[in-house]
């Protein structure tokens, strides 16, 4: 089994940063894709960014340019999100993912809000 322990999180002014990370332990497989979705409050689950174990990122419209994903494939497989220029619109509760072909994890979800 995999296990992903998140951190981060929190509340920012408008135009603040934020960082998110995810700690995958376990039965890791090393091709894997992991990445950091969202879900606010009455909308559905939607990817935020992702990343695979070469370093290939991928990133939603919304947060392109604002929002980068890393990852450390030592010992422990860490994922990173780096939100910069944070809009009331990413309030959500972040989720960290691990995926490899049928298989996904989820953490337990961490909260983000951005507000004045």
């Amino acid at each position: 089994q995999v296990q992903l322990v998140e951190s981060g999180g929190g509340l920012v002014q408008p135009g603040g940063s934020l960082a998110l990370s995810c700690a995958a332990s376990g039965s890791i497989v090393s091709r894997n894709s992991m990445g950091w979705y969202r879900q606010a409050p009455g909308k559905q689950r939607e990817l935020v960014a992702s990343i695979t174990r070469g370093g290939t990122s991928n990133y939603a419209d919304s947060v392109k340019g604002r929002f980068t994903i890393s990852r450390d494939n030592a010992k422990n497989t860490v994922v990173y999100l780096q939100m910069n220029s944070l809009k009331p619109e990413d309030t959500a509760v972040y989720y960290c993912n691990y995926r490899i072909g049928s298989i996904e994890v989820w953490g337990q979800g961490t909260q983000v809000t951005v507000s004045s």
